[in-house]
């Protein structure tokens, strides 16, 4: 050669840094849409187990002013729920009993409270959920 250089070899390697520099950009692009999607999932996952813990707590306000009005109204007692959406959830209902004078009767009001809970605490399936109601047996 006369001294002169090819234009092939200074070109050569040209369009390995574009190239690479867009792979990498859509690798960590395609990292943040999956991240995002999975959080998504877990969001609406939880809210789902959060709405079931809800129904699973007000069951367990219901039982308890079932056994409250039929003369059962026990300091702390314990739900299986088997059924359903229900299943899987430990619910803790507790109960206290006020007895009042209303005219020449005597009447009584009844707390119950109710604790549905999944998962394992700090976990970040951990669901809980507590309901309270206040009724009473006067007519």
């Amino acid at each position: 050669m006369n001294g002169r250089r090819s234009c092939a070899g200074l070109n050569a390697g040209f369009a390995l840094v574009p190239a690479l520099f867009l792979v990498v950009v859509l690798g960590a692009l395609a990292a943040v849409a999956i991240r995002v999607g999975s959080g998504q999932q877990h969001t609406v996952t939880m809210g789902l187990v959060q709405a079931r813990a809800l129904a699973a707590a007000r069951a367990g306000v219901e039982w308890g002013a079932y056994r409250a009005l039929n003369g059962s109204c026990v300091s702390s007692s314990t739900l299986t729920l088997t059924e359903a959406a229900a299943n899987g959830f430990a619910v803790v209902v507790t109960c206290a009993s006020t007895t009042f004078s209303n005219g020449t009767a005597s009447n009584n009001s009844y707390v119950i409270n109710s604790s549905a809970t999944a998962g394992t605490y700090g976990q970040p399936s951990y669901v809980r959920r507590v309901v309270s109601a206040t009724l009473t047996d006067a007519t």
